[in-house]
């Protein structure tokens, strides 16, 4: 690895600026779920336990680049203050002389933390000048510079890529390093058969992962959206199934390199889970004999079987999206057989690697346990965009 990582760094008396992933759900002013908060404990610790002084910077939602107080920080300070025992500074602005005044006044073992990041139009502009404008300032506020916000390495913001150009030392953090070592390892000399489980709503964040796995996977087994898209480009008619229409002529390419003899196998469901609502009578019809009124909610009993025969040989699973509407219950079957497939894989030797948000949902609504797979990305677009093989611009931003 050839990244700068945290237990590199002689944090004694220094200020650390650290980008971290807090966006929680948050209701009625309180934090409902800390999980996130959680992960990056242990780099928050060591940066104290370093000696030095820590600026916490996050976003929370999708404010439009200005203050929105459905969206501020202030609920997490409590939080932060019990995980952390320590108080917790606040600044009202993420920039500006309040924040700097509070960070100069930061002894080794005190902590602030900004407010939202997307309260500044500066932080998601697409003007790179405006977002270095706001980098510079948030950097001045520390010696040191550390990432641990995965989720977000593939954004061109300016907590993510500008900062670094004007702080000195910069750093992965645990969360982050943890990361790109874990995807790392489908992505460096992984044992084969390496089977690729996609699946999803919208082909646009789902295509070049499977191009990336055509070249150097064994099997792709896909489902939900991509998978109905895919089966249109082949000429199967899925009824009032979910389709993305621009993509099916991108999904007519996909489907013709699967068939080339050193490329990966594209496999598609050969029969669904069906009903005319969520809530209507569930059937199940193979592809092609699905009524005319009725969606594909989930895949059939006969796709579960053959999908888990493939993960059942694999020594490299990657898994991003469950299979159908596992929300419903009626719908999960196909996402519960994968899972189980997977999990059977993994204790027989098989490296297995899950991410992606809906995936992780899927988990802790029917109590699957995560410790029976090798890796478990907190990831989704950033996860893809790294084992698809693109650069991700705030891991390229420690790089300089």
């Amino acid at each position: 690895m050839d990244l700068p990582t945290l237990d590199q760094a002689d944090l004694q008396g220094k200020r650390v600026l650290m980008r971290a992933g807090f966006d929680v759900p948050i209701e009625d002013g309180a934090v409902h779920d800390t999980t996130r908060i959680d992960a990056l404990v242990p780099t928050m610790k060591h940066i104290l336990d370093s000696g030095a002084s820590l600026v916490l910077m996050a976003h929370q939602g999708r404010p439009v680049g200005e203050p929105n107080p459905e969206f501020t920080q202030k609920p997490l300070v409590p939080v932060l203050e019990k995980i952390l025992g320590v108080t917790v500074k606040f600044a009202e602005k993420c920039d500006g002389e309040d924040a700097k005044e509070l960070a100069a006044t930061l002894q080794p073992g005190e902590v602030l933390l900004l407010e939202n990041l997307r309260f500044e139009k500066g932080e998601k502009s697409a003007d790179e000048s405006e977002r270095d404008a706001l980098g510079k300032e948030l950097a001045s506020l520390a010696d040191v510079y550390v990432n641990d916000a995965f989720t977000n390495c593939h954004r061109d913001h300016a907590s993510m890529t500008s900062v670094p150009k004007f702080i000195g030392e910069k750093y992965m953090g645990f969360n982050v390093q943890q990361e790109v070592e874990g995807l790392s390892k489908v992505t460096q000399n992984p044992e084969h058969p390496v089977t690729l489980i996609i699946s999803g709503l919208k082909m646009e964040t789902k295509v070049p992962v499977i191009e990336q796995f055509l070249d150097q996977g064994d099997d792709i087994l896909v489902g939900g959206g991509v998978a109905n898209t895919m089966l249109v480009a082949s000429g199967k008619d899925v009824a009032k199934s979910k389709v993305d229409h621009d993509f099916t002529e991108k999904g007519a390419l996909i489907l013709e390199q699967g068939l080339k003899e050193d490329n990966a196998t594209i496999h598609l469901p050969t029969d669904g889970t069906c009903s005319n609502s969520p809530d209507g009578e569930i059937s199940e019809s193979s592809i092609g004999s699905i009524p005319a009124d009725h969606i594909m909610f989930d895949i059939g009993p006969e796709t579960m079987e053959s999908y888990a025969e493939v993960i059942a040989n694999s020594k490299t699973i990657v898994w991003n999206g469950p299979m159908g509407m596992y929300e419903v219950e009626g719908f999960a079957g196909g996402t519960k057989a994968l899972a189980q497939a997977v999990r059977d894989a993994t204790a027989a030797g098989a490296v297995s690697i899950i991410g992606g948000g809906d995936t992780l949902d899927f988990h802790e609504r029917y109590d699957y346990s995560l410790d029976a797979y090798t890796f478990v990305s907190t990831a989704g677009g950033a996860m893809l965009d790294f084992i698809s093989g693109k650069p991700l611009p705030a891991l390229e931003a420690l790089r300089s």
